[in-house]
């Protein structure tokens, strides 16, 4: 029955969609979550390295679920930021943030590690994490890629705060390229972990894990 009814109303939902929808986007929505293929570790490591961030896709249904959870959640605090810093990051308050560190992810105080609530469509044993931060991340004004310095600086926290921890064979990273982003007044850095464990994913949310 719901196959059908989205099936009924898709045109609709596509044209009244809560954000600009990308060819993938469309692609992804044309299909059926059982025919549809996740994408694995070794396809992420293709991706990240190839820079080709926007092939990252969700499964159909939570494509469908979180155009309309976008569509509320805009009706109800106005903006997808305004929910984050309400619901998700409610002691940070308004930007712009007052910060301890000018240099990103130096001071734990000015950043925030939380599982992300709408990942794309991964294997079961990868966690998609958002790092929120307070502090400026510096990007080229061409592509809207990090420079260079902050890709060192992203690294070396990476390394420190997940590498080390689970080993980096097991962690990747990315920031998304400013036209690509969909919470653009935030800056955050996505981080891939493979075979976390809930402990380790506590440690680094100092949130209770789902399903423990």
């Amino acid at each position: 029955m719901v196959s059908i009814l989205i099936a009924d109303t898709a045109p609709q939902k596509i044209a009244d969609a809560p954000f600009p929808l990308t060819e993938v986007d469309r692609w992804v929505l044309s299909q059926r979550d059982e025919d549809f293929k996740l994408q694995s570790w070794d396809d992420l490591k293709r991706v990240i390295a190839n820079n080709e961030l926007e092939t990252l896709k969700r499964r159909p249904s939570d494509l469908w679920r979180y155009m309309a959870w976008t569509r509320d959640v805009k009706a109800e605090y106005g903006s997808i930021t305004a929910y984050i810093l309400r619901q998700r990051l409610p002691s940070w308050g308004s930007p712009p943030f007052a910060f301890s560190s000018h240099i990103p992810f130096h001071d734990p105080s000015d950043y925030r590690i939380l599982v992300n609530d709408w990942p794309y469509a991964l294997t079961e044993d990868i966690t998609h994490l958002v790092v929120w931060s307070k502090t400026p991340i510096a990007t080229d004004d061409r592509e809207g890629d990090v420079t260079e310095e902050s890709r060192k600086t992203i690294e070396d926290f990476v390394k420190r705060s997940f590498g080390d921890r689970l080993g980096e064979d097991r962690v990747l990273w990315f920031k998304n390229w400013v036209r690509l982003q969909s919470v653009r007044a935030l800056e955050h850095v996505h981080v891939m972990v493979r075979g976390a464990s809930k402990e380790d994913l506590e440690f680094w949310t100092g949130e209770k894990a789902k399903g423990g």
